[in-house]
């Protein structure tokens, strides 16, 4: 039997829309986290229901609280999800998100600007793993936890 190898650079399907989907122990902390950083926002409740919580109630009990999402009002970045797993979270993050702060900003101009974000998220519950200083090729940035620790960067 012979595996075919993918044919790169073939006409494929226009993808429209991602969504990021995050692991995580709570669905509605984690993305309410997330909209602040993202300035995304809660989508109305279904039909029928005022809020969410009213919504989580018609559920059974053991999917009450399972997920909740937050997306761009704008339409132009991803739908954000984020779903209850019984695990935690054991090691580093195969994907990360960049929050982009800084772009088109070089030197000081831009670390400045990475530190104000960096301690507006800090307040908000975030951790500050390490200030990456431009080293010639790349420009500063500052790796950052997310409140369930997940990486992300400030770029």
């Amino acid at each position: 039997m012979s595996v075919r190898a993918p044919c790169y650079g073939a006409p494929m399907a226009s993808i429209k829309k991602v969504q990021v989907t995050f692991d995580c122990a709570e669905p509605e902390r984690v993305a309410r986290f997330w909209c602040e950083v993202l300035g995304y926002v809660v989508p109305q409740p279904p039909e029928g229901c005022a809020t969410w919580d009213d919504f989580d109630r018609t559920l059974p009990a053991e999917h009450q609280g399972a997920w909740f999402a937050c997306s761009d009002p704008s339409g132009e970045g991803p739908r954000l999800f984020f779903q209850r797993v019984p695990e935690g979270k054991v090691v580093k993050n195969r994907v990360h998100l960049d929050v982009r702060v800084g772009t088109g900003l070089v030197g000081e101009e831009r670390l400045a600007v990475l530190e104000a974000e960096c301690a507006r998220l800090v307040a908000l519950g975030a951790v500050c793993v390490q200030l990456l200083r431009a080293d010639g090729i790349n420009e500063s940035c500052i790796v950052m936890q997310d409140i369930e620790g997940n990486e992300f960067c400030l770029d």
